[in-house]
Parts: structure tokens; sequence; C-alpha cells
């Protein structure tokens, strides 16, 4: 069975405190949301602002392969702002439950019905694809819902969404009232659940698993409060758990981590590392019985390969790794010491990590170069020119020039201060090379005075999700995190190397 993807990142998500889009970013996460393969985009709520009516224009105007719809209340001028915006298909909405009713829109249930059956009627006679919502579903009386639901469908709906608007349902409610609109419609029913008690994406299977044809979901499960019912997740499940049924979407997974990555650099909200399918620890394994099992065979810790959504596994030494695992890691930068050596760098990784201390591929190799009496990894990008101006009224700007492979590369670019400017520049270089970019930015004071030292720790992350961490010290913190930014990047360009080597064996 098909399922239809109703992906709401651009209104709902937006509605994330904090989030605001100008109208080129929400084209820019538009064209993500149509490559990664959505049925529907919900551009946004036309008639809330001048720059929201440019996006959405933008995004009708884009000829994507997904439908496009705005959202709109139960007034005409809604409606007609729709219109304006060039769209096709709207998504209406009024709230049916008595608190609603009472305290906000201060309506009887006979006058809320009559707005939804107005508002569906003349969207309609505009030649308007229609879906309806009745806002707070899941806390509406079951009864009057139903006699909604049933009106709208006469008035001419062409589909009917079911909104757990605070997150309020079970997964055995919904899948009733699903049941209900189904019985009382006939029409394709969606659900649009919120994630307030961590429940978003199970309401959505449980309401599908009875009959529901589409979810509307969000990009990292962004959205107001707690959020939505998450994309990755929801697709993920229904493509890979067992049911009854066999779940089909149109969404091209592999793309998933990337666009999830890029929604998350649009919109400054971070995803949370532990977080299903997108987080950083989706795919990172330390427990040596975990690792020695992954090792063996992926499928032992792991439910779903990485590459399916777009990642790749790794691994953390620490005071739970073992020797496969250490093995593991130092394989990927091409280092292969004896068993007996093996065994000594894992008893000093122990050390530090019963001390508290987290234990990085930094001080992994340091350990490694220890015992093992060697210096360091091949280098393959080398700083050859760098120089930072700033001052007064002047934003700071950054000139780098570096050599990779042989070949030499020149960058520039400015930033809110020395350093992010210095790192845009280097970016500017490896982002179109190596793919490279910042994960993570550390500072750290590690002696007082004036001849004070700073400690500055980086992590970088590729385009296939491969991570390396880098350490530098020194007195000039500019200078120090440039250091640090071309060792991380020496890191992860040397794995991918010796990964694409391992693979053409």
């Amino acid at each position: 069975m098909k399922i239809r993807i109703f992906d709401t990142t651009l209104r709902d998500g937006e509605q994330t405190p904090g989030v605001a889009l100008t109208p080129e970013q929400k084209l820019g996460i538009a064209e993500k949301l149509d490559a990664l393969g959505v049925d529907a985009i919900e551009a946004g709520f036309p008639i809330i602002s001048d720059g929201e009516m440019q996006g959405i224009k933008l995004i009708c105007n884009a000829n994507f392969r997904a439908e496009i719809c705005g959202l709109a209340r139960t007034d005409k001028k809604d409606i007609d702002a729709a219109v304006t915006a060039g769209l096709k298909y709207i998504h209406t909405f009024i709230a049916t439950s008595d608190i609603h009713l009472k305290y906000k829109l201060k309506l009887t249930r006979d006058q809320a019905l009559a707005k939804a059956i107005e508002a569906v009627e003349y969207g309609k006679s505009l030649g308007l694809q229609v879906e309806f919502s009745a806002e707070d579903a899941t806390r509406t009386d079951r009864e009057f819902l139903k006699k909604v639901f049933k009106e709208v469908a006469n008035a001419g709906a062409d589909r009917i969404d079911i909104p757990d608007t605070v997150g309020y349902s079970t997964p055995g409610y919904i899948a009733e009232i699903t049941k209900d609109a189904i019985e009382a419609t006939h029409l394709p029913i969606s659900v649009h659940c919120h994630n307030d008690f961590g429940l978003a994406v199970a309401n959505a299977i449980s309401a599908i698993q009875v009959g529901a044809q589409c979810a509307h979901v969000t990009i990292n499960g962004i959205g107001e409060r707690a959020g939505n019912a998450s994309l990755e997740e929801l697709v993920m499940a229904l493509q890979c758990l067992q049911f009854d049924k066999k779940y089909e979407t149109n969404i091209n997974t592999k793309l998933l981590y990337e666009t999830s990555r890029y929604v998350s650099s649009i919109v400054g909200i971070h995803v949370q590392p532990n977080k299903a399918i997108v987080g950083e620890n989706a795919f990172g394994h330390e427990s040596g019985i975990h690792t020695h099992g992954v090792l063996s065979n992926p499928l032992t810790y792991e439910p779903i390969s990485p590459e399916l959504v777009g990642r790749t596994r790794w691994f953390q030494v620490g005071k739970h790794a073992g020797a496969h695992g250490v093995s593991a890691m130092l394989e990927e930068y091409g280092i292969q010491p004896t068993r007996e050596q093996t065994h000594e760098i894992l008893e000093r990784v122990k050390k530090l990590g019963d001390q508290g201390k987290h234990v990085t591929d930094v001080e992994l190799l340091s350990i490694t170069g220890e015992v093992m009496q060697t210096q360091g990894l091949k280098r393959l990008v080398h700083l050859t020119g760098f120089s930072v101006s700033t001052g007064m009224g002047n934003m700071p700007y950054a000139f780098v020039k570096l050599n990779i492979e042989g070949k030499d590369f020149i960058g520039t670019d400015y930033g809110v201060g020395p350093v992010d400017a210095s790192i845009n520049a280097i970016q500017k270089i490896t982002g179109e090379i190596a793919k490279v970019r910042i994960k993570d930015y550390k500072l750290d004071s590690i002696a007082g005075g004036s001849d004070a030292l700073c400690e500055v720790t980086i992590k970088v992350e590729d385009a296939y999700g491969n991570l390396a961490s880098a350490k530098s010290v020194g007195e000039d913190i500019v200078i120090t995190s440039v250091q640090a930014m071309i060792d991380g990047i020496n890191r992860i360009m040397l794995k991918k190397i010796l990964k694409q080597k391992n693979l053409g064996k």
C-alpha cells in the first residue's frame, strides 16, 4: 500500500519557536523536499505576511513534482490569499473541540460547522483541491467530529485530515477516530500528529494501519512545542518494520540524512545526538560487545543498514570499548598494530575513560603513536598561505591557501569574527573539493597569564556521514583553530581514501 507523505516543514515546522525563513530559504528547502520525493509540500500560510506570500509564489513557480499546498483558516480572505499566491491546493481548518470553541473562537458547535462547510464550498467554487482539518480533533466530542467530517465531505472536500493538535491521543484512540472518519466520508484520510507525549510517529502508524492514506510530517520532527511526527522516522518504520500489510512511500531514503542536515543548518536547530535515523549517534558504537557483533554482522546491533538512509556507521573508543573496536577505528586510518599493541592501546584508552574523559580519535591516534613508536598520519592537505584582517567597523576577512594532494587552492571569506572568517574560507575550498564541513567547535583555556595557551577541538564531517576530530594547542586562537581544522580535514580525507581503496579490492 502506498502511503502519501505530506511535508509541513515549511509551515508547521517554521512555527517552531525561534525559526523564521526568508522566501529564498523556503525555496531551497522545498527543492530538497521535492528531490527527497515527498508527495505534497505545505509551503506556508499565505495570509500571514508579504514574505510568506512571496516564498509560496517562488515555490509554486518552481515546477516541482510534488503538489504544493497552503494553509487557510475557514475565512474567504485566507482562501483568496492562497489563490493570489498561485496555489491550487489548500489545507483549510477550524477548531472543533469544546475548549477551543469556548475559549479561542467564541463559537458554538453549529457556528463552527457552518464556517467549515462554507470554506470548503468556497474553495471548491474556485477550482481548488481542498483538504479539511478539524483542529484539535483528538479532544473533540467523537459524535460531533463524525458529523463535521460527514458534512464537509458532502460539501465537496477532497481529503480529510485528523490533527492531534496537542499530541493528546494514544495509538488506540486515533485508530478509532480514523475508522470513524473513513466510515463517515469515504474520502482519503490524513493524520497530523504532534509529539507532546512522544507518540507522534506511533499515532501516525496506528492510523495508517486502520486505513489512513497520508501522514503530515516534518524533517527532523520540528514544529510547535515538542514538534511533529518525524518524516525520517515514519518513512523508515513503514519501510522496515513488520506489519500485516506492506507499506511503501515515494521517498528516496538515501537522501534522508542529507536533507536532515540541510534543514537543520537553515533553521538553526541542531538534531539531538540520540535521535532515531538522523541523530549523530544513531549508527555509532562504543561497547566492545556491540562493536564485535556489528563487525561480525551489522544486523546484530543495527536494525537497518546506515547506507540505506545516507549514513555510515562509526566507532567510538572509551571505557566500554573492546579490541575489535580499537582495531576497526585504526583500520580507518590505515594503521594495523599487532595484537599485543592493540591490547596495550586499549588499556590506555580504558584508563582515560575511567577518569571520565571523552576519548576522541585524536587521543586514540596519539596513544597509538606512542605504543607503536611511529610518526603521525600521512598529510593530504597542507596550509601554504594564511592571513586574516579585522578592525573596528570592518567585518573580519580571511585569506587561505591550501595544497590538496599536490594542487593549490585559494579561499577567501568573511565571518562574525576572525576564527569564523578563517574556517569559512577553509570550508569554501574543502566544501567543493572534499565535501567537508565543520560539525562542532570547542575552545578551552589551559593556561593563564600573558603566555596563556588555548586548546581547540574540532569535529568535521563529510557528505557521507564520516566523522573525524582534531585538536590543536597554541597561543593564538585563530592560528590554533586553523591548524585544528586542517588536521581534521586530513583525517577525514584519509578515512575516505582508505575506504574507497578497500571497496575497490
